[in-house]
């Protein structure tokens, strides 16, 4: 299982997914370019010591992530979809994507996408932080595929 960020624009958010994949045993994939400058201290500022432990890829490009993905199922994460996050049925290989937190991704990245689910919200509120949604996401993935940690 892996974790892929579509042009990130907030270091914390990314630190906190990359603690997240640390913690959860998923490789963490950051399509460029970032809203940020990336650096040891604004990553590791919420990532800590945990971004030893997790596998980080960076990508140029949306092109050249596509291009490692191999067999694995590309899973967007997005409020445009219908599909919810617990009826859909997760496989150990698939990437879970989640876009930019002030514009998600671009409709050739949608389309790109072997499915496209959502985290059910109340009506009211527009969406989860970047990392929570992560969380939740995984975390769901996991348990359907018994790949949890422990």
């Amino acid at each position: 299982m892996r974790i892929a960020l579509f042009e990130p624009e907030i270091a914390g958010n990314v630190g906190a997914v990359l603690r997240l994949g640390a913690c959860m045993g998923a490789a963490v994939d950051l399509i460029e370019p970032m809203g940020f400058a990336w650096d040891d201290r604004r990553v590791r500022r919420t990532a800590m010591d945990y971004i030893d432990h997790v596998s980080i890829t960076r990508h140029p490009g949306f092109d050249a992530f596509r291009a490692t993905i191999g067999s694995g199922r590309l899973v967007l994460f997005t409020t445009k979809t219908t599909q919810s996050a617990y009826d859909f049925t997760y496989r150990a290989d698939d990437i879970l994507l989640f876009g930019k937190e002030s514009a998600g991704v671009p409709p050739c990245v949608v389309e790109a996408c072997d499915a496209r689910v959502r985290i059910p919200l109340r009506p009211e509120v527009r969406s989860l932080n970047l990392a929570t949604a992560a969380a939740l996401a995984l975390g769901e993935a996991l348990r359907q595929t018994a790949t949890l940690p422990g």
